[in-house]
Order: structure tokens, then C-alpha cells, then sequence
């Protein structure tokens, strides 16, 4: 195994050890769907997110060794057979209970129960983080990451069903639990808030902005966090908008798993930011999870039931049909859906109605519906009085010109004082352009952690840290070291590039 590198080798034997061990401990949780639920948001998330690991390291391949044919195909097989054990234990369950789980946390309620709350009071300010597809085992790293940073909590809540974009971001709006209806126009599917229509995000914050008027501002997170747009003083809910981890495996899977760390890094610098701008409370919020479904075969999907359905995203139907044995057929009030439809089906297993589908969300599984709610009491930073030691970046003893596309920066910090060299910094290493644009991170692996693509110095210390650059990248850029858990340092390395694209 191990001739695909140690990498590649260790994420692989992690992803089937841990599946196996799970697919042990499985049928002692299996007798109630809050069994299933619970074992799934306290373990059964971390096969997914070594899942999701192995992926992006198998992707980090520049050259496939000797023995990648027989590697990969054997963790993806692991992989599945364990969720395919998984779904029928879902399916099975949400047949005889439905869903959202009776006495949980669902998450048309959260805004309701959680974020409204902490606004009844005058000069309160809270950020609301609207993530677009923050898988549940996401939230769970964020949450790690967010430790220094904030009193964190983290819920487990359950998804507006169908789980597409439209359906469970309007799921997060004030009264959705009790007046979120899905109609029919046509050959459509039309979200709405009692009777006013909630398609796009437009109409979506025109919800908060005709209720907390003056009290309300929006704007995107990346245009927050590159300070592109401004917050207004009287803002004392902050709705900070991101569809990036969605519209990446959407549109570029290939690519897609690598950048997920820059949208975590996004939310840890606008917590950040947010604590310096006076905000007390943030909430990080999400409108589904996703599957990513590596081991397609001939024949992996599910043919649709008769009858007169609306097809959403290609997992869930809704309308009225005939009952068959591969898909399961329930009452839309049975799922908490209202409105125009009398039924809800889906595939018994997690396959899509549509063949070749590698990143899929809108059905019923625990992947795409049991989603993270991250609440933040922001406090001021404990580390403020310390002495941040020097970040110094060099490059083959003072080179001024890549020929590489891995080319490996030596990281250190300096000594500090006394009291502060037991202190341990968190730097992020990148690579950008003169506009801005990020051209170059931090590989996985040694000093790098591969879930942060940070790594953690003391003073005194150094790393070799290599860098994989953007195959389309020609020019200048300037390394960037950020450590978003106490204030920002800019360390620069002018290099030119000269590498074949």
C-alpha cells in the first residue's frame, strides 16, 4: 500500500480501518432513528470527513504510482459499503418516524429559537453566516477551529426537506417553522414565506430588512473579509452571505475539495473581524449537506416512480405517484413539507435519479440533512497583550525566481521574549498575485495540517513548507502569511515565476 506515498497511503488506511471499525458499532445503533442520528453526529461524521480527506489527497497526485489502481478503488468501496448500510438504516427509519425528528432541533426553528432571542435586546449585535452546503462533519472542524477564537457551541439541527439551496435557506428566515410553503406553478417549484415568494436572495433579505429595518445589513463574505463593503454602525444583525463550497463542487468537483479550507479560513477571519467590530454573538448556519459519491458504477441510479412529479435536483420528487421498491414514498406532511404537493419520494439508496452525479444534496440522508449550527459568544482575545514574534519567509537563501510548480518556502519565528516563547501561532502560507487573488497554498502534510492548511510555530522555530502553485499562474505574487485567531501579519516574498504552464 504504501507505494502511493505516505499521504495518500495514510488517509487511505485511516478511511477503511475506520469504516470497518464503524460497520462493527453500527447495529448497536440502529434501533431508533435518534440512535442512528446521535451515532452519526458523534462518530459515524468522522468517516466522511476522512472521506473527504482521501479524496483531495488522491487528487493531490501529480503522478499516479505503482499500486493507486488497486488503493483507490478499495477505500471508495469501503466507503460505500458502509453508507449504503447507513441509508437503508435512514431510509427505514424516516418511514416510521418522518422527519424533521420530533423534540430536536430543526432547522427552519433556528432562527426563531436561537438567533431572534439574542435581538430582543437593544445594541445587541449578532452576525448571522449563511454558508451555502457546510456539511455536518464541517462544522465539526470549524467548530475545532473556532475554539480560540470564541465560546463555541455546536448543534446538531435537520434540514427543510427537499435539501436545495432555495428551500433551506428560506428555512432560516423568522417564521419559517411554522409558515414556510412549498407551491406549484406549472412545472415549478415555488418557495414561499406565507404568501410572498422566496426565490431569490433578494427576496429573501427583504424578510430581515422589513422586520428589523435600519437594524439590518447584508453583504457577501468574501467582500466582507477583503473589506470590499462596509458595515454600518446601527447594523446590529449582520447577514454574511457564501455559496463557494457549493458552487465549487457544482461546478469544478475536481478542484472544488481543496478550496473547502479557504471558506472555513473565510469564516475564522470574519469571526475575527466581527469580535473587533463589537459584535457579541455570530451564528454560523447552513441550508444543507452533500455526498460525495466517488464510487460511481454502471447502472448507479435510481429509475423515477410513475405518477406527476416535480424532480428536485435529481434526489427528491414531490407530487403524487405509485409506490415502488426502489424508492420510498411518504405524505409530505409525514417530512414536514406544506403546501401544494401530496407526496414526497426519493431512492432508497444514495444514488441520484440522474447517472454519473459525483457531489448530489436536495434528498433524505444523513450527509445531506443533518446539518451544523455553530453559536459563538465572541469574547476579546486573550492573546492581545502578547509579543507576536516575527514571521520570516526565505527562499533558496534569497532566490528570486521559481523554475517548480512545488517550490518550498522556510518558515520560521523569531525567538520572542521570555514570556511568550511557549506561545504557539497559527499561520496560514499563501501565494497571491498583485490583485489580490490567491495563485498558491500550503501543500498537506508535515507541518501543514491538512484540514486547516495552517500550521502551528513557536518562537524559535522553522518549517520547510512547500507551496503548490496554480498551473495558471505566470507572473509576480508575494506570500502571504495570515494568523486569523489574534490579528493579521504580512510577511512578503517577492518572487518572479518562470515554470512551464
Amino acid at each position: 500500500m504504501g507505494a502511493i506515498g505516505d499521504y495518500p497511503c495514510s488517509s487511505h488506511l485511516s478511511l477503511v480501518q475506520a469504516c470497518e471499525d464503524a460497520d462493527r458499532q453500527l447495529p448497536e445503533h440502529s434501533r431508533s432513528q435518534t440512535s442512528v442520528i446521535d451515532f452519526y453526529t458523534t462518530s459515524l461524521r468522522e468517516i466522511d470527513r476522512l472521506q473527504r480527506e482521501f479524496e483531495e489527497a488522491e487528487r493531490d497526485l501529480l503522478i499516479k504510482q505503482d499500486g493507486a489502481d488497486q488503493v483507490v478503488p478499495h477505500a471508495r468501496s469501503a466507503y460505500r459499503k458502509l453508507v449504503d448500510k447507513m441509508q437503508g438504516l435512514f431510509i427505514r427509519h424516516l418511514e416510521q418516524s418522518g422527519w424533521p425528528p420530533a423534540g430536536r432541533l430543526a432547522n427552519a426553528d433556528v432562527f426563531d429559537k436561537l438567533v431572534a432571542p439574542k435581538l430582543q435586546e437593544s445594541g445587541r449585535r449578532v452576525a448571522l453566516l449563511l454558508i451555502d452546503a457546510l456539511r455536518y462533519e464541517l462544522g465539526v472542524e470549524l467548530q475545532k477551529q473556532l475554539a480560540d477564537e470564541a465560546n463555541v457551541e455546536l448543534h446538531a439541527a435537520f434540514a427543510q426537506l427537499p435539501s436545495i439551496t432555495p428551500v433551506g435557506m428560506a428555512s432560516l428566515l423568522p417564521g419559517a417553522g411554522a409558515a414556510l410553503r412549498l407551491t406549484r406553478k406549472g412545472d415549478q417549484m415555488v418557495v414561499a414565506l406565507g404568501e410572498h415568494p422566496l426565490q431569490q436572495v433578494a427576496q429573501r433579505m427583504d424578510v430581515l430588512r422589513k422586520r428589523y429595518g435600519d437594524r439590518f445589513a447584508e453583504v457577501g463574505l468574501s467582500d466582507f473579509v477583503r473589506e470590499r463593503a462596509s458595515v454600518p454602525g446601527a447594523a446590529e444583525l449582520l447577514v454574511l452571505r457564501s455559496t463557494t463550497i457549493d458552487q465549487h463542487l457544482e461546478s469544478t468537483p475536481d478542484i472544488a475539495l481543496r478550496l473547502i479550507h479557504e471558506s472555513l479560513k473565510s469564516i475564522r477571519v470574519a469571526i475575527h473581524k466581527l469580535r473587533e467590530l463589537g459584535f457579541e454573538d455570530a451564528f454560523v448556519v447552513t441550508d444543507h449537506g452533500f455526498y460525495l459519491n466517488t464510487a460511481t458504477e454502471a447502472g448507479d441510479v435510481c429509475a423515477k416512480p410513475q405518477g406527476n412529479w416535480l424532480n428536485m435536483h435529481d434526489r427528491m420528487l414531490l407530487g403524487d405517484g405509485a409506490v415502488d421498491g426502489n424508492n420510498f414514498m411518504l405524505p409530505a406532511a409525514q417530512v414536514g413539507v406544506r403546501g401544494d404537493f401530496g407526496q414526497v419520494a426519493g431512492p432508497r439508496a444514495m444514488v441520484s435519479y440522474r447517472a454519473g452525479e459525483w457531489y448530489f444534496h436536495g434528498g433524505a440522508s444523513l450527509q445531506e440533512a443533518v446539518v451544523p449550527v455553530i453559536a459563538l459568544r465572541l469574547h476579546a482575545s486573550e492573546r492581545k497583550n502578547a509579543q507576536v514574534p516575527t514571521i520570516s519567509l526565505a527562499y533558496k537563501r534569497g532566490t528570486k525566481k521559481i523554475t517548480t510548480r512545488l517550490p518550498v518556502v522556510e518558515v520560521g519565528a523569531g525567538a520572542g521574549d521570555l514570556f511568550n516563547r511557549q506561545l504557539a501561532f497559527e499561520v496560514l502560507i499563501e501565494a497571491h498575485d498583485k490583485e489580490g487573488n490567491v495563485v498558491g497554498e500550503a501543500k498537506p502534510g508535515g507541518a501543514v495540517n491538512p484540514a486547516t492548511r495552517t500550521l502551528t510555530i513557536r518562537p524559535g522555530e522553522s518549517f520547510p513548507v512547500t507551496l503548490r502553485m496554480d498551473l495558471e499562474f505566470e507572473g509576480r505574487f508575494t506570500v502571504k502569511a495570515l494568523d486569523p485567531v489574534t490579528l493579521t501579519l504580512y510577511c512578503k516574498l517577492d518572487l518572479e515565476t518562470d515554470y512551464t504552464v
